[in-house]
């Protein structure tokens, strides 16, 4: 599940939005990847089985964040 950088969504919502929806990603870490989605473009946020990735995919993209389309 990757996360695309945009210009519309705050750091402290993706951080929050992630730490809402991504097991064992806190608020800090939500921080780290937020600044990474900043400064590289994206970030992988979580990878795994596909039914679950669909599952946060659409989780992250209903809560407005920017996704690349799932492989």
């Amino acid at each position: 599940v990757i996360v695309l950088n945009d210009d519309h969504n705050t750091f402290e919502h993706v951080a929050a939005t992630l730490a809402r929806y991504i097991p064992g990603v806190d608020y800090a870490r939500g921080m780290q990847l937020a600044n990474k989605i900043h400064s590289t473009g994206q970030a992988r946020v979580w990878s795994g089985h596909r039914e679950i990735a669909e599952l946060y995919w659409d989780q992250l993209s209903g809560a407005g964040l920017t996704m690349a389309p799932l492989a």
